[in-house]
């Protein structure tokens, strides 16, 4: 291991905040407004729902991630590893191997998950869904694997949007992840 990666290694584990590549600086990660925060645990909870029976985990934004193509730590808002999960080290800290992630979107960070972030994301040969929820409206975007450079985009709108994922088989709608988030209050986090 690099010894720079090393060093980083050790400062995100001593820091209490969370930290991130964002280009070639680390940023400190901030809280999320009311939205972010109500449409994280509605996922959450959808998901544990549907998932609790089957051998599947859910992991919310405190588990890091790794992508090796470059080396870069990422905590998304939602992974879901199929079958056992696969850490970087006895810690069980850093994720090697999420089938699904999710990402709800600041306005503050979205070119970056829809940009670099989602290329980090996609050196992951696990990964085989990406779904990026916006804050701000009812919108899903779906990345699903085709093949190893081939993704297909779905996108989906309104309550009565359903968002089908096949590598978990299972569905959610729109009416539930986007369930009691007010959309008439102003975002000033960026």
């Amino acid at each position: 291991m690099k010894r720079s990666l090393v060093k980083n290694k050790a400062f995100e584990e001593q820091s209490s905040d969370r930290h991130e590549h964002y280009g070639s600086r680390i940023m400190a990660l901030t809280g999320g407004n009311q939205a972010h925060s109500i449409i994280c645990s509605n996922l959450n909870a959808l998901l544990h729902t549907q998932l609790r029976k089957r051998p599947s985990v859910i992991y919310t934004s405190d588990m890091k991630i790794r992508a090796d193509q470059p080396r870069k730590y990422m905590y998304p808002d939602v992974a879901v590893v199929c079958g056992e999960s696969q850490f970087e080290d006895a810690t069980r800290r850093v994720l090697l191997n999420p089938a699904v992630i999710i990402e709800v979107l600041p306005e503050s960070t979205e070119q970056y998950d829809r940009g670099k972030k989602f290329q980090y994301y996609r050196s992951i040969e696990t990964v085989q869904e990406y779904i990026l929820v916006a804050s701000d409206a009812q919108h899903i975007d779906h990345y699903r694997r085709q093949s190893e450079n081939l993704r297909v985009l779905t996108s989906m709108d309104g309550d009565d949007g359903v968002l089908e994922l096949p590598t978990i088989e299972r569905r959610l709608h729109l009416a539930e992840v986007y369930e009691k988030v007010p959309f008439d209050i102003e975002d000033n986090t960026a």
